[in-house]
């Protein structure tokens, strides 16, 4: 009898630990995330106020204050970590002051929601150039089952201690974040917003969230340029086609899915052959060179979806056809062979013809677009093929339709490169679900 009773006792406490595992998150999940590029200010910021007070000198950088960065994560957990970057800095960058709370409105913070976070234990830590860090992961207690968050953002608070040096950063978050003076101090404890009086339309420094998420759980990194950032989209909308298509997940998957954006405005696929502090250019490194930092180091991705190449074409880039696919195939070549298993899906480039951008908007431009989408759609290369080319292209002109080019960012009669709200809206409910390797709920 006593050795039955220890066997039921020993087999229920295996159970109950068998059980808590199962119910306890076992990966992580990029939820958010920022490509970096840099140093500020080279890069191509939308709706930007003037920092001329904030950042008076860029060889400084930020000086003794701190940043309220506002992200919006995709897939919600209850604990996150958070990855700084001092990728294109020129020197150590020591952050320290690190709280993350629920954003109520513009730069406060909800009561009772702010909570410290450290860096191997420690408050501070110092990141050297070129490098990135992860912090220590923090309980968020108000990611409560049957809580619903989706829509909801982020405050990340820090400090930087001393001067940064050149800033890296990206420069077209289209989302209103907060910064104080210089001298300011540490103050990200204070959930007021009137400890972070500046506003600005760009991130600094922090460039990764994940999410404790259970098994199945994943995320799909969309992968490109200024299309893919949001150029011409409205401001804290967020209402870019990765957001859309992420509504779209969220909506049939219960939040088991991430979107995250690795689009950085003027990127191209095989250019600049170089890029460095010293030598940077606005559309930041080339999506060759920043495809480990932007895709395969972040946790859990199951696909990517690539839109690139516009840039290439233009007279900034003029890149051979040939020489973009083939920078395609390298690269498609180069995620399968760190993730295998992993979805990667082509999209097809949008029209630019008739542009009124300097750099874009003439016909060999467009040439090159039409063999890249031959390509996207037929060498069978790619897991599928988002056809952003067709629903957005006026089949009588062979430009944009119209009704995609005014400017929703900051008004105006757009550029007939950008799609607007509205464009991102039928390119993010243009892509096939199926093809990411997800099934309906």
């Amino acid at each position: 009898m006593l050795s039955f009773i220890k066997r039921w006792v020993l087999m229920s406490v295996c159970c109950a630990s068998a059980a808590v595992m199962a119910a306890d998150p076992t990966h992580w999940v990029t939820s958010w995330a920022a490509s970096v590029q840099g140093p500020y200010p080279v890069g191509n910021p939308s709706a930007q106020p003037n920092l001329a007070l904030v950042f008076p000198t860029p060889e400084i950088g930020a000086r003794d204050q701190s940043f309220r960065l506002i992200v919006k994560p995709e897939l919600w957990g209850s604990k996150a970590r958070f990855r700084f970057s001092n990728a294109l800095g020129t020197q150590p960058v020591t952050f320290d002051g690190a709280f993350v709370g629920l954003q109520w409105s513009g730069s406060a913070v909800m009561p009772g929601t702010n909570r410290k976070f450290t860096f191997g234990g420690k408050d501070a830590v110092t990141v050297v150039p070129g490098e990135s860090v992860w912090s220590d992961a923090v309980a968020l207690p108000f990611v409560k089952k049957g809580q619903e968050l989706r829509g909801r953002k982020l405050a990340v608070s820090f400090h930087v201690a001393g001067s940064s040096g050149p800033m890296t950063w990206h420069a077209k978050a289209l989302q209103s974040s907060y910064v104080t003076l210089p001298g300011a101090g540490a103050k990200g404890a204070d959930v007021s917003e009137d400890a972070f009086p500046f506003a600005t339309a760009s991130w600094y420094f922090l460039d990764a969230l994940d999410m404790a998420a259970p098994k199945g759980a994943g995320a799909i990194v969309a992968f490109g340029d200024s299309i893919t950032d949001g150029t011409a989209s409205t401001m804290n909308g967020d209402d870019r086609w990765p957001d859309v298509l992420a509504r779209r997940l969220n909506a049939q998957m219960d939040g088991r899915w991430a979107v995250v954006n690795a689009g950085i405005g003027g990127n191209q696929v095989v250019g600049p052959k170089e890029y460095t502090p010293q030598k940077p250019f606005a559309g930041g490194p080339s999506a060759l060179q920043r495809l480990e930092r932007d895709v395969m180091s972040l946790s859990g991705v199951k696909a990517v979806i690539w839109l690139e190449g516009t840039n290439d074409f233009s007279k900034n880039g003029n890149a051979d056809a040939d020489a973009v696919i083939a920078g395609m195939r390298e690269g498609v070549a180069r995620l399968r062979a760190k993730t295998p298993g992993i979805k990667v899906i082509g999209a097809t480039l949008t029209s630019a013809l008739g542009s009124s951008s300097a750099a874009h908007g003439f016909e060999l431009q467009d040439d090159k677009r039409k063999k890249l989408n031959d390509f996207i759609r037929s060498s069978g290369v790619f897991d599928g093929v988002a056809d952003f080319d067709h629903v957005t292209t006026d089949t009588q002109t062979g430009g944009m339709k119209a009704v995609f080019v005014p400017d929703n960012t900051v008004g105006g009669p757009g550029d007939k490169l950008h799609p607007n709200r509205m464009g991102y809206q039928v390119m993010g409910m243009a892509i096939d679900l199926g093809l990411l390797g997800v099934g309906k709920k």
